[in-house]
């Protein structure tokens, strides 16, 4: 085997191709929002209230100027070469072979995992209705749906994606205008009220360590929108989608999480965001609207299944570009007659059955468990976004390549304090309790992949 070339990204893409160009912009806009407002609004958020009271709206402001900042880079790279490998193929060709490597196994690992954080989410939305039931039957059961729909074909997986996005949308407007008439027809002195937000220890109850701390499960949030670029090699225009599809999915995600904290926070008092259930169904519930919490429960059910449609597509093509790229066995690379990776779509599944047996073992910590081994990888791959795309710029600077169709301003600080804010959160990391395992497991498995390559390749000369 021969070592992967930098020389040509053309290279690149021509061994990548065969996958079928059928998603529109619609679909892309809303696979990005598919995976992005997910079990991390809607459960995580739960756990970021905790850690930080009112100032959550802080946390979730920064994680949203990362996202910000991630979207700009990763857009000017995507519209000069789309492709499924997305920032593991820029990564390879402006960096080295190894961070292409290190980077999409590392992004494929994240996403099969958090596969498993979505699943464990949705045995945990089930109990709402069924409680007492074993965690790993409702696994197993949703898990079969969605690797069929991911198995038929990319068209029906764009068109299901866009049917569950659509309900979450709807849902979080319709959230939005209750809990906004909620708030406005509240008492002045009941327990609805912006006096919630400075009421049970101030605004800063648990101090700006509390308040940065969050910042983790708000960038675990947020993670996700980058699925567009992976989604550019089978967009139908690809210049036209990606654009438009990253500037409309991050306005809603930034407008919908802002908001929907806004409203959360001054109905429930955020000593009672409880981390065994969402928020949102403790706010429907607190408004004594009858059926309203039922509801929620469902939309948020959906939200997960969503999510989790999404990552199993990303997992999937993400192992699809390290085959075709002879990092992995020439068999992940093979297509059916529907233009879908089957053997990358099976060995993708593999954090659904480490959520199974999480969920056994651990039934009362398993989401927070999943989530911690599993936001390394995603973090990672943000971290060498911002540096691949220092790179990026560098490189065509010094041949003076032709203009760009999209730039990202403010280059190269932009780039800079992305790759700054991302470094210093999964430090971190190390210092918590609740997220130790991210940088104590991750570092180890970059270690070992590493290795794989040192070993792979000299064997290989």
């Amino acid at each position: 085997m021969t070592k992967p070339s930098i020389k040509d990204f053309e290279q690149i893409q021509a061994r990548e191709q065969g996958l079928q160009r059928s998603l529109s912009q619609r679909q892309m806009t809303m696979l990005a929002i598919g995976g992005a407002i997910g079990t991390g609004l809607f459960l995580g958020s739960g756990f970021a209230i905790s850690f930080a009271g009112p100032s959550v709206l802080i946390s979730y402001a920064i994680g949203a100027v990362i996202a910000l900042l991630l979207v700009g880079c990763l857009a000017e790279m995507t519209v000069a070469h789309p492709t499924s490998g997305s920032f593991g193929a820029f990564a390879e060709h402006y960096v080295s072979p190894l961070a292409g490597f290190l980077v999409r196994y590392a992004y494929w690992a994240a996403n099969v995992l958090v596969i498993g954080t979505e699943v464990t989410a949705i045995a945990l939305y089930m109990q709402y209705w069924f409680p007492g039931t074993p965690a790993w039957w409702w696994i197993s059961l949703f898990s079969a749906l969605l690797i069929l729909v991911n198995a038929v074909s990319v068209h029906l997986f764009g068109s299901l994606e866009y049917f569950f996005s659509s309900i979450k949308v709807f849902a979080i407007v319709v959230f939005i205008a209750t809990g906004a008439w909620m708030l406005w027809n509240a008492p002045v002195n009941g327990a609805i009220g912006f006096h919630n937000y400075v009421q049970f220890g101030g605004f800063f109850p648990k101090g700006w360590s509390g308040m940065w701390l969050a910042v983790i499960v708000a960038l675990f949030s947020y993670l996700s929108i980058e699925m567009i670029a992976v989604a550019a090699g089978e967009a139908q225009d690809p210049q036209a989608a990606i654009t438009g599809a990253f500037r409309s999915a991050l306005v809603r995600l930034i407008l919908f999480y802002g908001l929907t904290l806004i409203l959360v926070l001054a109905i429930l008092p955020w000593n009672q965001a409880g981390q065994g259930k969402s928020p949102f169904v403790s706010a429907m519930e607190a408004a004594a609207i009858p059926g309203a919490a039922g509801i929620m429960n469902f939309v948020i059910l959906i939200a997960a299944l969503s999510a989790m449609n999404s990552q199993l597509y990303s997992a999937t093509r993400m192992l699809f570009s390290l085959s075709r790229g002879g990092f992995a066995s020439p068999l992940l690379g093979k297509l059916n007659a529907q233009g879908v990776p089957m053997l990358a779509l099976f060995a993708s599944c593999g954090g659904i059955a480490l959520a199974a047996l999480v969920s056994v073992l651990y039934p009362q910590s398993s989401f927070v468990y999943m989530m911690a081994i599993s936001m390394f990888g995603a973090m990672f791959a943000w971290f060498m976004i911002f540096v691949t795309h220092w790179c990026f710029r560098r490189y065509r600077a010094r041949i003076n390549a032709p203009a760009l169709a999209f730039k990202m301003w403010g280059f190269p600080y932009s780039s800079l304090l992305g790759a700054g804010l991302m470094l210093a959160l999964m430090l971190t990391t190390l210092w918590t309790q609740e997220f130790y395992l991210s940088l104590a497991t991750g570092v180890p498995f970059l270690l070992l992949l590493s290795l794989i390559y040192w070993i792979w390749y000299r064997r290989a000369d």
